[in-house]
């Protein structure tokens, strides 16, 4: 049971990582001089890195180790995501200069750690993993449980402090990052704790070590969905928006047409879509969205003389006769009138009178 929810938990890892790699490389192409996006997306190359090094050393289950040379490049990825996360924090939070030199102190405990994993898989005799001296690797994973717990709570601690300050959506994220790096902390304190049971010769209570799976890899989901966060909330409002003016576009459609006609010279492009390549095409939404609004109102500044002299019948049937009378070319009146004005000044307030009308033209035009 406990080796299916770990598989299950595997999985579920890659599931959320993958994903989230490709969205933060395509951010950090689209604003080359961040260095904080860099840095975020460094994070989950190294974690993307580790997770495949970690299959491949075997069904580890710390002390036991796998292979120690993917295990070695694995937990140098690991500790390579931790030292990422510090620099993501020191420069987004502070000026470039003290960053630097922030990053470059961090940088001597992580190179501590290297050292001493590099130094362990070298003298580590050529035998299979279960007759690995003890001491060895214990020596292993010490030091870099020891890295990761130091790298996570500091971390966690630099995710608090800056969420308070930050703006509401990354804070959001922050927030869900920081409980995961406390729960990263928490298990690897236990980790450490299970190392120096086992250095020790004693056995090794087993809720301990399920402990730590169970802490471990949430931990990691939700480092990951923290700080994914910011830019998929970002994305999900830009396509709710692309939502809504795709509809409001083919909304426009019955005040468009009717407008164009009367008046094709108002329209801001030459070339159209064809009518079933206009209820299809999802692409230029908001460009085209936007033209329609532009052209709906031209239009009805246009045709609002003609309309003024219409006293009888809906705005909708008004608008109708004062089309036809345009039709018929008969003189321009010389005043006009204000036609389907909003309530309050913004484009969607413009829009949805606009809207209105044009769905009202439905029974009238059938």
């Amino acid at each position: 049971m406990a080796v299916n929810s770990k598989i299950a938990l595997i999985v579920i890892q890659g599931l959320v990582l993958f994903p989230a790699l490709v969205w933060k490389t395509y951010q950090a192409t689209r604003a080359p001089k961040d260095v904080a996006r860099w840095m975020v997306t460094a994070c989950l190359a190294c974690f993307a890195a580790a997770y495949p090094l970690g299959l491949l050393a075997g069904d580890v289950n710390q002390p036991d180790p796998g292979l120690i040379v993917p295990l070695l490049f694995q937990h140098i990825f690991l500790c390579g995501l931790v030292y990422s996360l510090a620099c993501f924090f020191l420069f987004s939070a502070l000026p470039a200069a003290r960053a630097r030199r922030r990053a470059r102190l961090e940088a001597v405990p992580l190179a501590a750690a290297i050292l001493v994993m590099a130094a362990v898989t070298v003298l580590m005799p050529d035998v299979p993993p279960s007759a690995y001296p003890r001491t060895g690797v214990s020596i292993f994973y010490l030091a870099a449980d020891l890295y990761l717990t130091y790298g996570i709570a500091s971390a966690c601690v630099f995710a608090w402090r800056y969420a308070g300050g930050a703006a509401p959506r990354l804070a959001r994220g922050l927030l869900v990052a920081s409980v995961g790096f406390a729960f990263g902390a928490v298990g690897g304190a236990t980790l450490i704790a299970v190392i120096l049971v086992h250095w020790a010769g004693a056995a090794i209570p087993w809720l301990l070590v399920q402990a730590t799976v169970f802490l471990v890899f949430p931990s990691a989901i939700l480092l990951v969905v923290g700080l994914s966060y910011p830019g998929v909330a970002t994305r999900v409002d830009a396509t709710r928006v692309w939502w809504q003016h795709l509809r409001a576009y083919h909304r426009l459609g019955p005040l468009w047409t009717r407008l164009h006609e009367a008046f094709p010279e108002d329209a801001l492009t030459r070339t159209p879509l064809s009518g079933w390549r206009d209820r299809l095409s999802v692409l230029g939404v908001h460009r085209r969205y936007y033209r329609r609004v532009i052209e709906c109102r031209d239009g009805l500044v246009r045709i609002s003389p003609y309309l003024a002299q219409v006293k009888q019948g809906s705005l909708a049937e008004r608008l109708t006769e004062a089309l036809s009378a345009h039709a018929r070319r008969e003189p321009v009146p010389e005043e006009g009138m204000p036609v389907a004005l909003p309530e309050g000044g913004s484009l969607d307030d413009d829009v949805r009178e606009l809207v209105a009308l044009s769905e009202s033209l439905k029974p009238v035009t059938a």
